[in-house]
């Protein structure tokens, strides 16, 4: 005698409601596995919620433009800031001339466990573009994007580092940087770019960092993030390191494939003092059909807390899990 079947209707919506419920129960536990999981490897938990309140905070300057109120007001919000975490805060003031007309700029230092005898840098600019010439609009092609993504997204990454290292000490020294200039460049003169990396590189205010690592546009709401290609020039290493342990986190935002060659402040750090820096880029901002880069469409709802974490996150286990043979 066979066993009485359930009706197939009703035996469907009884598997349905489990299934629900468990994935409740499993998106209520995750929160706390991870944190479990971070204690174990001894690594604490980055947080794209607070790295995005810092990019937020940012924007609220307005353009941040060299000359600027809205860059005069974020320069002393960020010193301020990072002075509340770091070991030792200065700052790197230098002038430049674009178009006849000269700017007083400066980058921002910000360093940790100086004693260690390993180095290594981390850097994003600070600075945002003075004109719009990708906006779609020929109008607004003149005036100062907010900069969202491209200004204030890597900063916020390195803002929450920050904090975590004045929480839980790096196992080495560790210089942050927010280089000023780097969006003051004309198109087709990639050296026009990448003006407060350049200026450091000429003057090292202390001994050469091992290696770095640049952020830049890394607060993209569809993130997507492939090797750049100077970067596997300069530390292929490095790179292979980075991606692999993104793979090993689950980190969907990193594509283990060759993408753009981009200018930006990692080659000069190269070229110029012989640190073999990589960056960690999203170009296409959001995708390839469409365009906020250097337009008044880059403002922070089209960036996302969850693209924070995913880069700030392998920083931090980068970070935490080197060895050391001091």
């Amino acid at each position: 005698m066979r066993p009485k079947l359930k009706n197939k209707d009703g035996y469907f919506k009884s598997f349905i409601s489990r299934l629900i419920t468990l994935t409740e129960h499993l998106m209520f536990l995750l929160p706390a596995m991870m944190t479990l999981a971070a204690c174990k490897s001894g690594v604490t938990n980055f947080s794209g919620d607070n790295s995005f309140q810092f990019l937020e905070k940012q924007c609220s300057f307005g353009p941040r433009n060299p000359g600027s109120e809205g860059y005069k007001s974020c320069r002393n919000y960020l010193i301020e800031t990072l002075d509340n975490f770091a070991d030792t805060v200065f700052t790197q003031p230098f002038q430049v001339t674009v178009d006849k007309d000269t700017f007083d700029l400066v980058n921002i230092i910000g360093r940790f466990q100086q004693e260690s005898n390993h180095h290594t840098l981390l850097g994003a600019h600070w600075d945002t573009r003075p004109w719009a010439d990708r906006d779609l609009n020929p109008e607004l092609r003149q005036d100062p994007i907010l900069g969202a993504n491209d200004g204030a997204s890597g900063v916020a990454v390195l803002l929450e580092l920050a904090r975590l290292f004045h929480e839980s000490p790096p196992p080495i020294a560790v210089t942050i940087i927010f280089f000023d200039g780097e969006d003051l460049g004309k198109e087709g003169d990639p050296k026009s770019y990448a003006m407060g990396s350049s200026y450091f590189a000429d003057n090292l205010p202390f001994s050469t960092p091992e290696n770095g690592i640049i952020l830049d546009m890394v607060g993209d709401i569809d993130l997507n993030i492939s090797i750049e290609r100077n970067s596997y020039r300069q530390n292929s290493e490095l790179v292979k390191a980075l991606w692999k342990q993104a793979e090993t986190l689950r980190l969907p935002a990193f594509k283990n494939w060759l993408g753009y060659a981009v200018y930006d402040d990692h080659v000069p750090l190269w070229e110029k003092a012989q640190i073999p820096a990589v960056d960690i880029i999203d170009f296409e901002y959001p995708n390839r059909s469409v365009n906020f880069w250097h337009t008044h469409q880059d403002v922070p709802a089209n960036c996302s807390p969850r693209s924070l974490w995913q880069v700030g996150t392998l920083l931090t286990h980068y970070i935490y899990n080197l060895e050391t043979n001091d």
